[in-house]
């Protein structure tokens, strides 16, 4: 049995996307295939539990029976950190619990793909980097990046030197198509001269970039202010804040593109503004402040929902910018299309055989 460790240097690179990509095209070549997150870390709440959302996916589109407690061994919370400073926790059963729930998951399997957590240092706290899982589980690591300046090699460098060995090579996914030629050009030689091959370079795809207006809505906990419906599926890659004049914001806004306006509730000029720009995607209202009536009737004739949050903007800011690096999948359409980036941008067979 094969074992392939899913890892990367930052969160947000698109692991799960791959790892669930790269089981679902293991199965199509006829392998058996199991899957775990050792460490979750993308937590939420289901049915009174506090589970992650990543292993709950997976189970769900690679047909797994197995339990959450075994694809999620460790529920990797700020209360388990706070209590593993205090010493409550004991490494080494941690490490046997992880142990335990990889080996009746990958009793007559033909391979295992196992999930990194948010980047390769989590779980330090308790001796669960994944460079300790990788070694653990008997795991080669893949290692996910992103690249949009060329120190971001470095990121990978000190990657694959903590996985040592057992370094299978990096992916560098959602490359932009300004930097897609240098990757392929520059970086990929380097890298292979470093013993760290580039085994895929994906470019950035519009249909993965960024999170719907109705997963923003849902995270922050908005009120969508228009109709039902309304313009909710389009998607936000970025955020302005409305700080300035209403003259100025409408300069600065016709600028960008696919982007959220985040300004006060009671700035009727920068919403105005917004609404005229035709890059701006929604409206996040802050304060709990609702917009006048015009506002409301010139965003419904627009087609640009508006968001009203009980948060103010620097919080609402932070949150919606954390939602967005976080790079999460959403349903099995993401999975689907990155198996066809996979197939053709990446060598496949390297990293399954």
């Amino acid at each position: 049995m094969n074992t392939l460790l899913v890892t990367s240097t930052e969160a947000g690179t698109g692991k799960t996307a791959v790892a669930l990509a790269l089981a679902r095209l293991a199965t199509e070549r006829g392998a058996d295939v199991g899957y775990m997150k050792p460490k979750g870390t993308r937590l939420e709440s289901n049915v009174g539990k506090t589970l992650d959302a990543d292993p709950m996916l997976a189970r769900e589109l690679l047909d797994l029976d197995a339990e959450m407690h075994e694809l999620e061994p460790v529920v990797y919370s700020p209360t388990f950190v706070e209590g593993a400073i205090r010493g409550r926790e004991n490494p080494e059963e941690l490490r046997t619990r992880v142990q335990d729930a990889f080996e009746g998951l990958a009793e007559e399997k033909d391979l295992m793909i196992v999930e990194g957590a948010d980047d390769l240092a989590t779980g330090g706290i308790v001796d669960l980097t994944d460079a300790a899982v990788a070694e653990l589980l008997d795991a080669d690591a893949l290692v996910l990046s992103t690249y949009s300046e060329p120190g971001d090699v470095d990121d990978v460098l000190a990657a694959a030197d903590d996985l040592g060995e057992r370094c299978e090579g990096v992916v560098f996914n959602a490359v932009q198509d300004a930097d897609y030629d240098d990757v392929e050009t520059d970086v990929a030689p380097f890298l292979d001269g470093r013993d760290v091959p580039v085994r895929g370079v994906l470019p950035l795809d519009d249909d993965l970039a960024g999170v719907t207006v109705a997963d923003l809505a849902s995270e922050l906990g908005a009120n969508v202010l228009t109709d039902d419906g309304v313009g909710t599926n389009e998607r936000v890659e970025r955020f302005l804040v409305g700080a300035m004049s209403g003259e100025a914001a409408l300069s600065h806004f016709r600028r960008t593109k696919d982007a959220a306006v985040i300004t006060g509730g009671d700035r009727a000029d920068v919403q105005t503004a917004a609404l005229d720009a035709p890059g701006v995607t929604c409206l996040v209202l802050t304060g709990g402040h609702r917009p006048s009536g015009a506002v409301l009737g010139k965003a419904a004739e627009n087609g640009v929902p508006v968001l009203s949050v009980q948060s103010d903007t620097l919080t609402t800011v932070e949150r919606a910018e954390e939602l967005v690096r976080g790079g999460r999948v959403r349903d099995e359409r993401t999975v689907d299309r990155m198996q066809e980036l996979l197939h053709d941008h990446a060598d496949v067979d390297a990293l399954l055989d």
